[in-house]
């Protein structure tokens, strides 16, 4: 006959685990002990779960791996994320913290309470995501053991106490975010060089911001309602700062000037002395006789230029002329002839995207103004005259031309970007001819290379590499790929780092910008990296909104609001936006103007269903909201940019690196 105790404590497991599972760890079955694992999951459920939330059952015995929130990999629990289940209860320490194979650990948004339990035994902990919820005590110092975490949230629960000192060991940190609670004290110096994602406001916290090259970094926004908080970072004068002008004491006087505290120690002997006054007279004389002779040599030597550039007018005019006589017959046949550039590119419908077999014509060649030019050493692999023989399609409309794909008769394919000529008049034959050889010598894998240009009279060309798999506008929104959903966010980030690098190098490697950014001008190569293409050219036209109302969507403020040009800063502003076009498959128009706070929720309703990559989701979207500031000052360089997307891969390696098939 059964003992009363162990009677009761049988009949509390068949009630509490219907699945004929065993009290001595054996199920009725016969399928041996359970595994440490389930044990460790059965033993969280029976404190944080008192409302029996998690319908956890053990009929077969790795049941557990299909248990809701539970990933496993070769048996064992890599992955635990119980998010917003309404969990209520406390996490003990000798439960959750068995699982030493966790990579992952995610208990957003329950009604857990208690302190934060020893988690250091969890070495393989990569992510610990434990925001909104009704955690108390201090900060959890075991934490600081876990070497490989590179995501960490605390946010909105009841903590206080002081941040450790030592919080920069988490080297591998790239997500901080421990706001909205009530930690009290100085902010650790920080210097994690990946971190991209950091927020302690709505906190207690006081005294300087320390100023490390990784909180310079963030906005004002991540150090907010913090009273006690000061530092450059902030603009907020601390008391006794070197930093600020101002001073907090009342009859506190500013510094004195370098020279007048000088001359308070030397006397004024120096101005009243005569043979000073000499001295200065005497270097005064010199010094006018030297900038006079300055002045007459630069003088002539402006004339001679003037003299020269004239003569080299008269002389090009006189060549031009020549020409034109002798090529008089060969216009009166080109006028009966259709051309591309005419008659055929102005009727065509800008709506169709049928193929239209075209002829190029004949162009006459004036001096070297008429003559196809290759860029960069390029090898003149066709001549003008058959370029202007080749078949072509007409691929688009851009702002300021019609670009085609051209099919010369060698079956050799290239793309031909013919400009707008009333849009580009404002730019000389000479500074076309210079702003093509400056933007033809630029090379990289992520721009679509310049090859050749075209100008006679009034018919500019531009020929590129041709790309043979479409535009990143139409991978993002054409209805024939039947795609209800956006892109894979890996796929996102992989396309955000090739338009970063081409656009980065744009900007280092010259001092010229794209000035037109947009998925449209961005093409896909033979392995679907993406090329920028269009580049530089925006400068040579004048474009209105009107003209193009995409344009508008794309434009920083700066640019919409006045008749200020592009800069490298407004590029940033037009990748934030492609960046948040790519994320969500909405296009401009449909982006809602909302607080920062706000924009990740709104980027994840989108995309519907990415919940596991809900963290690195929302770092991109951090670095779309930081290209988008307002003011030009506040945006990263582009270079900047493309260092927060790699150090978003590396998070992502540093959470895939050990085999456990790609986890977080």
């Amino acid at each position: 006959m059964l003992q009363p105790p162990f009677y009761i404590v049988f009949l509390f497991c068949i009630l509490r685990f219907p699945a004929a599972t065993r009290c001595d760890g054996r199920d009725v079955d016969g399928l041996g002990a359970l595994p440490a694992d389930a044990v460790a999951l059965l033993a969280f459920k029976s404190k944080a779960d008192l409302d029996n939330k998690l319908l956890y059952t053990t009929n077969e015995r790795f049941d557990y791996c299909q248990w809701q929130g539970v990933k496993c990999a070769q048996g064992r629990v890599v992955r635990f994320i119980a998010e917003s289940f309404g969990l209520r209860g406390t996490v003990s320490g000798a439960t959750l913290s068995r699982l030493d194979q966790l990579r992952v650990l995610s208990l957003r948004n329950n009604s857990l309470s208690g302190t934060i339990p020893d988690f250091s035994p969890l070495v393989n902990l990569k992510t610990l995501v434990l925001d909104h919820n009704y955690f108390s005590g201090t900060f959890p110092l075991p934490i600081l053991s876990l070497h490989h975490l590179s995501i960490l949230d605390l946010s909105h629960n009841n903590l206080s106490g002081l941040l450790p000192e030592n919080l920069l060991v988490l080297d591998r940190l790239g997500y901080l975010r421990l706001d909205s609670n009530s930690f009290y004290g100085p902010i650790p110096p920080l210097n994690q060089t990946i971190l991209q994602v950091f927020s302690v406001s709505y906190n207690n916290l006081s005294g300087p911001i320390p100023v490390t090259p990784t909180l310079k970094r963030f906005k004002i926004s991540s150090f907010l309602h913090n009273p006690n908080l000061c530092g450059e970072i902030i603009n907020k004068p601390c008391r006794n700062s070197r930093f600020f002008n101002s001073s907090s004491g009342a009859d506190a006087s500013p510094p004195t000037p370098l020279l007048q505290n000088a001359q308070s120690q030397q006397g004024l002997s120096l101005i009243s002395s005569p043979d000073q006054r000499k001295h200065h007279k005497n270097v005064g004389f010199i010094l006018g006789f030297v900038i006079g002779a300055l002045f007459l040599t630069a003088a002539i030597l402006s004339l001679v230029a003037l003299l020269r550039k004239r003569r080299e007018e008269r002389e090009h005019l006189e060549a031009i002329e020549e020409a034109h006589l002798g090529d008089e017959t060969t216009n009166t046949k080109a006028q009966n002839d259709t051309t591309l550039f005419s008659l055929q590119a102005e009727t065509a419908n800008a709506e169709s995207h049928e193929a239209k077999k075209l002829k190029f014509p004949e162009q006459k060649k004036v001096v070297k103004s008429g003559s196809l030019v290759f860029c960069s050493g390029e090898e003149e692999l066709y001549t003008l005259d058959q370029l202007m023989r080749a078949s072509a399609e007409l691929l688009g409309r851009g702002t300021i031309g019609i670009t085609y794909k051209a099919v010369m008769a060698s079956q050799l394919i290239v793309s031909v970007k013919r400009l707008d000529a009333c849009k580009t008049a404002i730019t000389s034959g000479e500074e076309f001819e210079q702003h093509m050889e400056a933007v033809g010598v630029l090379r990289h894998p992520n721009l679509v290379p310049v090859r050749a240009y075209f100008q006679a009279k009034q018919e500019r060309l531009i020929i590129f590499d041709y790309q043979p798999n479409g535009s990143l506008f139409n991978l993002i929104h054409d209805s024939r790929s039947n795609r209800s959903k956006p892109l894979h966010w890996t796929s996102c980030l992989k396309i955000a780092e090739d338009v970063a690098q081409g656009l980065a190098y744009i900007h280092q490697a010259s001092k010229l910008i794209h000035g037109n950014l947009k998925p449209s001008n961005v093409l896909l190569g033979p392995d679907f990296e993406a090329c920028i293409t269009d580049y530089c050219l925006a400068v040579l036209g004048e474009t209105s909104l009107d003209d193009d109302p995409d344009l508008a969507g794309y434009s920083a403020p700066e640019v919409r609001k006045s008749s200020r040009r592009a800069t490298a800063k407004s590029d940033v502003y037009s990748f934030g936006v492609l960046l948040l076009e790519l994320l969500t498959g909405k296009t401009p128009p449909q982006h809602p103007f909302l607080a920062p706070p706000d924009m990740p929720n709104w980027v994840q309703a989108m995309r519907g269903d990415d919940s596991d990559d809900d963290i690195r989701l929302r770092m991109l979207v951090e670095v779309a909201g930081i290209c988008r500031v307002t003011s030009p000052e506040q945006r990263p360089t582009m270079w900047q940019v493309l260092k927060m997307i790699m150090n978003i891969k590396d998070i992502m390696d540093y959470s895939s690196g050990d085999g456990n098939n790609g986890d977080l």
